[in-house]
């Protein structure tokens, strides 16, 4: 490179002094207050272009700085260019290098191509003149970056007018730049990983990478480092053998490929949206899907082809096959089993196998069905159920002495209490029609079974008698009744004749009719 002319004195001064006092070059450069390797270079500048003292005291600055330092001989006559744009895209391709491409340059150029470090050199500068999300070389099927946009799109409600925000959610791919967007009405996590779904819905394939913000929604702890994520999102990782790779907290060249794409999806799709009026979520998707397409078809304006050829040539083949079905979302609850061996969701009661009593577990629950989760093992699975207060248990999940109640039905118990007798008759069917639900009064039931067996049939039935002729047909007075000998007492206090009092009425009485069907 020349000297700059500011030094074109110092340059005049070296010549001299090196020509007419005899100085050593280290005696020059102290002279001058510049390096011993100055000197020596002004030195040999002026040996190669001939240029002695004499001769450069008659030159002015300009023809002494053009004989010492002529501009380099352009070659490029000689030499054939490279075409940088395809060599661009090449290197996205697994395994390939610039030593790899050089190489195939090389034997193509016959001779007239350029040595290796010019050949890096010139792409390189070529590469720096292209946008800075262009100028990132990602692999093929490597990256796929996500994020939502800043704008939002208005849909109206076409019955009450009001007008709710929708988000846009934006995936790109860093080989191809292949693009999806999707709206969404929220930015939960279930919104998120929704839409990671139709992405690769969409894409046809996975990634080995994911790369996303760090909103809470996706990671729960936000790290520079270690960032940790969310269940849903770990859920969605190892059901499609992926990894989360979240882009560091203000770090924008981590995700520029989003960045960038996000820009794109704003001008190119929101903006040509801007005058429609959209009335609900799957109107709005279809409205973006339209111009998504005519998006992914629009020619790079310094690379060859488009999003959509580039990603047929490049992620396609290399990412990995869909698994056999889409993942269900769900959505995760911490829960404790009760003593009962049960676990509860919005009001109902699923089993786990009672050895679980009192440990704390994570529920996980779709659309169809809640499963209970120990240490992300299953240990119980249910089909969803909507009845409050209801229950829902497997007979494999209770004690043993619990699943010998399940051999007992309501119209079985009645029929028992027939046989004793009518008045025993009539408590049972009280138990059964009294309770909100029939299974409740099986275990009083099952205690008239037992004083029955302690006490004789006969015995029994004088103390159901007389706790409905007192209107206390329940177990624990029947039991008193017994304990204490009232039984005995039954026939003067009844008129001498063992007749059931009428029942108590309530709203819950189901009738005799009921059970003709259980």
């Amino acid at each position: 490179m020349p000297t700059p002319r500011v030094l074109m004195s110092k340059i005049r001064q070296a010549l001299r002094l090196l020509a007419d006092s005899g100085l050593s070059t280290r005696q020059v450069a102290a002279a001058l207050g510049v390096s011993k390797s100055c000197v020596s270079e002004i030195a040999m500048y002026a040996r190669d272009a001939g240029v002695d003292w004499p001769l450069a005291s008659t030159l002015n600055d300009d023809e002494l700085q053009a004989r010492l330092y002529p501009p380099p001989r352009s070659r490029s006559s000689t030499r054939v260019e490279p075409d940088y744009a395809a060599l661009h895209q090449e290197l996205k391709r697994p395994g390939v290098t610039l030593q790899l491409l050089w190489e195939e340059y090389s034997a193509g150029a016959a001779g007239a191509g350029y040595r290796y470090s010019a050949f890096c050199d010139k792409y390189r500068a070529w590469a720096k003149r292209l946008k800075r999300s262009m100028r990132q070389v990602h692999p093929a099927g490597e990256r796929l970056f996500v994020d939502y946009a800043g704008q939002t799109v208005p849909v109206i409600d076409p019955t009450s007018g009001e007008i709710r925000r929708a988000q846009i959610f934006v995936g790109v791919l860093g080989a191809s730049n292949y693009t999806y967007a999707c709206a969404t009405w929220r930015q939960t996590a279930a919104d998120w990983v929704g839409a990671l779904i139709a992405t690769l819905e969409f894409i046809g394939g996975v990634p080995r990478l994911l790369v996303p913000d760090q909103p809470r929604a996706l990671i729960a702890n936000p790290d520079a480092y270690e960032p940790v994520t969310a269940r849903l999102m770990q859920e969605l990782a190892e059901h499609y053998g992926v990894a989360v790779l979240p882009a560091r907290p203000g770090r924008p060249q981590d995700k520029a490929k989003v960045e960038v794409g996000v820009q794109v999806v704003e001008r190119w799709i929101l903006a040509r949206l801007r005058h429609q009026r959209f009335h609900c979520l799957p109107e709005l998707n279809r409205a973006i899907h339209a111009l998504l397409a005519e998006l992914n078809q629009r020619p790079f304006k310094r690379l060859p082809g488009c999003r959509a050829s580039a990603f047929a040539a490049l992620d396609a083949p290399a990412l990995k096959p869909l698994p056999a079905s889409p993942m269900v979302l769900a959505q995760f609850k911490p829960a404790r089993v009760n003593i009962d061996y049960h676990v509860a969701f919005e009001g109902h009661y699923y089993s786990v196998p009672h050895q679980h009593v009192g440990e704390a577990v994570e529920l996980r629950v779709t659309a169809t069905t809640l499963e209970v989760l120990l240490r992300r093992q299953r240990i119980a699975a249910h089909v969803r159920s909507a009845q409050a207060g209801g229950y829902t248990t497997v007979p494999e999940h209770m004690p043993a002495s619990h699943r010998a109640h399940l051999q007992w039905t309501p119209a079985k118990l009645i029929a028992w209490g027939e046989r004793v007798g009518a008045a025993t008759a009539g408590v049972v069917r009280w138990q059964m029609e009294r309770r909100p639900h029939p299974e409740q009064g099986y275990r009083s039931c099952l205690g008239l079974m037992r004083l029955a067996r302690e006490y004789g049939a006969d015995r029994l039935e004088a103390a159901c008698a007389r706790a409905q002729s007192i209107r206390a047909p329940y177990y624990g007075s029947v039991k008193s009744i017994l304990a204490s000998g009232l039984d005995r007492q039954g026939s003067s206090l009844l008129g001498g004749e063992r007749s059931a009092a009428p029942m108590p009425e309530h709203d819950n009485v189901r009738g005799a009719g009921y059970y003709g069907h259980h």
